[in-house]
């Protein structure tokens, strides 16, 4: 009776792990502050090679920096 209850329920197994591994991608992903940074660091020199304003930058660079407060708040 249980190798019949794996066959049957094998299937059911393997979406629920395949869920749980996306799961977990997606929260490491969200919790990655390193893109964020990287971000930051090319809109800093975007405004270093005059390809943005001043204003174009804070707008961004506020923008970014609310994102990592909540990602470090997060963790």
């Amino acid at each position: 009776m249980f190798i019949i209850d794996d066959i049957i329920f094998s299937p059911i197994k393997l979406v629920k792990w395949i869920g749980e591994k996306l799961m977990e991608e997606s929260e490491r992903e969200l919790n990655d502050d390193s893109k964020i940074k990287a971000e930051l660091l090319d809109l800093q020199i975007r405004l270093e090679l005059e390809e943005i304003s001043e204003e174009e930058y804070k707008t961004k660079e506020t923008e970014l920096l609310k994102k990592l407060e909540e990602i470090n708040k997060n963790k």
